[in-house]
């Protein structure tokens, strides 16, 4: 159960979350007044302009990092547990340098592809089918092996095979081919239409479903894979529910916003070291939270405020939240896995 202590904590994040979501759709190259805002969401007029920029652009970006914070933070969470390894994240089975795959053959064979594979929708769709043949190629493997950290190694060995090949095909490609595959591996929560938002919030949904009902076998996980038999739990079963809603929640995510970098690897540690428990019922909405929140936050920046410039999400997301976690890690000496 949680204490009052955490209780206060969650109240506190909440606000926060509220607090980022607004401070993110004021502030951009247009800053538009909060007032303003709350005008526009209860169906009063304001000014055009600025009813485009809300609507067409900033809330879809918003809803965008909420949903991209949750769903990467949680496969962490999640990644982490189950092989019992800090350094883990949702991009530990490989599914990353899938995607990463399938939008190089797109982008980098765009001269041997159909013209209409060659659009934003061919590479989510490309991006889709790499991290999707990744994942079946993990499943299929986890079938045969006991060892969950031979699994680790299966996905790391995936992810340096798939990589080698794009770098081949980067050798072969031309300066502007090379270009835009470089603008897709920086990452972007911009320029997704609502119907792209709505199949990115079910492909989170269905993961995050999955997730919640993997909290009671996370938790008997902590102390290992024979004390969590010993209670009686399905291990195999649990290991596939947990791999696949990891999978779904980062290669959904990968395909529609890029590979984004370090939130999922330190959010999980962000959320143990600040409420000060393993206890996955509490770790789990408390890594919702500050993931959406750090991600309102990092996207805000990335906008430079009052400039017409845009900077790429993945360098804002290491350089605010890998300084944090180190401060963090400092002052409490110690981590909990």
């Amino acid at each position: 159960m949680p204490t009052q202590k955490h209780k206060i904590l969650f109240i506190f994040l909440s606000f926060a979350l509220i607090g980022t979501f607004l401070l993110n759709l004021s502030l951009g190259s247009v800053s538009i007044p909060t007032t303003e805002i709350f005008n526009s969401i209860i169906g009063n007029e304001i000014k055009t302009s600025w009813e485009i920029i809300l609507w067409n652009f900033r809330l879809p970006k918003a809803i965008t990092a909420i949903l991209v914070g949750m769903g990467l933070s949680i496969s962490g969470l999640l990644m982490q547990t189950l092989f019992r390894n800090p350094l883990a994240g949702p991009y530990v089975l490989g599914l990353s340098s899938g995607s990463s795959l399938g939008v190089a053959f797109v982008i980098m064979g765009a001269g041997f592809l159909p013209s209409f594979l060659v659009s934003d929708y061919g590479i989510v769709l490309a991006s889709s089918l790499g991290s999707f043949l990744v994942l079946l190629a993990v499943l299929v493997v986890s079938q045969k092996l006991r060892d969950t950290m031979a699994i680790l190694i299966v996905g790391l060995m995936f992810g340096s095979f798939t990589s080698a090949i794009v770098s081949v095909l980067s050798y072969f490609s031309t300066a502007q081919e090379l270009q835009k595959f470089t603008f897709w591996s920086m990452g972007s929560l911009a320029n997704l239409p609502w119907n792209s938002i709505l199949i990115l919030a079910i492909c989170c949904g269905l993961g995050l479903v999955l997730s919640i009902f993997s909290i009671k076998p996370l938790n008997a996980l902590l102390l290992g894979e024979n004390y969590a038999k010993s209670l009686g739990l399905n291990f195999k079963r649990t290991r596939l529910i947990i791999i696949f809603a990891t999978s779904i929640l980062a290669g959904s995510i990968t395909a529609f916003a890029g590979p984004i970098a370090f939130v999922g690897l330190a959010v999980p540690h962000l959320a143990k070291l600040l409420f000060q428990t393993s206890n996955h019922y509490i770790l789990f909405w408390s890594t919702l939270l500050i993931g959406a929140i750090l991600m309102l936050v990092c996207d805000s920046i990335a906008q430079l405020p009052g400039s017409d410039y845009t900077l790429p999400i993945n360098a804002i997301t290491s350089m605010v939240g890998a300084p944090v976690v180190v401060w963090l890690l400092v002052r409490k000496r110690k981590i909990m896995i």
